[in-house]
């Protein structure tokens, strides 16, 4: 049971990116990345070929699957190959509350979720921001602009710490962590700005709708919102909600990162790369219990075991 689907570089390393929280130990010859989740194995050559294999097999490479393999790992679970396509008309210009988060992928820091409301009154203030392209923004330039988008725009941010995180991951996978984070911030925004409703609400893409709501419904949330919840990636193009989120996140998140940083006493990378085993690595060796820096359940924890003296 298993098959084979060719991809670009950039796509095989957006992979080895997604993957990273289950990638495994020991690489075959010419691999560039292997992982195993609870559907299947994925091993990404460097030749561009990505095979998948076990009982999830199909589905687990339909995911990556958009003509030659889907161009950003959010684009997993989307209905359509192409992000919006369910985004009514003149979405831009509604009053519209946004979410997204950021560090899923990260193995030292948090796992951060951001809402935020921009209203028709507030979307010209918004925009002179310049935060449209909010992927492109330096991390100084989002560090500028975030206290604004906190004094102006109603927000809440959800921010689990590693040590939260991990006391969570046994009994929730990732995307059910986000989900749960997502629809928290959310609710907790339209609470602060009662009674006014948006319009819509829009969600920066992780998983297909009926997931998502699967993974609220399977925590036992009691309060999810659901009413005129729409889903995209790329959704910071679609509404300033979702950009001034997306800014929030990364800012709250960098600031985590700094905080541990400090506490640890060297400088904390972002990414799985093997940066970050090096430095986990000092950190075992110095006493460091990692629970309260990391995401332990990535592969990075085994391979600084390992690298450790």
């Amino acid at each position: 049971m298993q098959t084979v689907i060719q991809v670009t570089r950039l796509q095989l390393q957006k992979m080895a990116t997604f993957y990273a929280p289950n990638s495994t130990q020991n690489l075959p010859n010419g691999a560039f990345f292997a992982a195993k989740n609870k559907t299947a194995s994925i091993i990404g050559y460097k030749s561009g070929k990505v095979m998948f294999q076990g009982p999830g097999f199909a589905n687990e490479a339909a995911l990556w699957q958009s003509g030659i393999g889907a161009t950003d790992p959010k684009m997993i679970g989307k209905k359509s190959t192409t992000p919006g396509i369910n985004i009514p008309t003149n979405f831009a210009d509604w009053s519209v509350l946004g979410s997204d988060e950021v560090g899923a992928g990260a193995y030292f820091g948090p796992l951060t979720t951001a809402a935020v409301f921009v209203d028709k009154e507030n979307m010209g203030w918004v925009r002179q921001l310049g935060i449209a392209d909010s992927k492109t923004l330096t991390d100084a330039k989002m560090r500028q602009i975030a206290p604004e988008i906190i004094a102006k725009l109603p927000h809440h941010v959800v921010n689990l710490m590693p040590e939260k995180y991990n006391s969570l991951q046994p009994n929730n996978n990732v995307n059910q962590m986000k989900a749960i984070s997502h629809n928290f911030a959310l609710g907790k925004v339209l609470e602060k700005i009662l009674p006014t409703v948006p319009d819509g609400i829009l969600i920066d893409q992780f998983a297909q709708e009926s997931t998502y709501f699967k993974y609220l419904h399977n925590a036992k949330q009691a309060n999810v919102v659901r009413k005129d919840v729409y889903f995209t990636t790329k959704g910071e193009q679609y509404h300033l909600s979702v950009a001034a989120a997306s800014i929030l996140a990364r800012v709250v998140e960098l600031d985590a990162l700094d905080a541990l940083s400090k506490e640890a006493g060297i400088r904390l990378p972002i990414g799985a790369g093997k940066e970050v085993d090096i430095v986990a690595a000092k950190l075992l060796n110095k006493g460091v219990d990692l629970n309260h820096f990391a995401k332990l359940h990535f592969a990075n924890t085994l391979k600084a075991e390992k690298l450790k003296h």
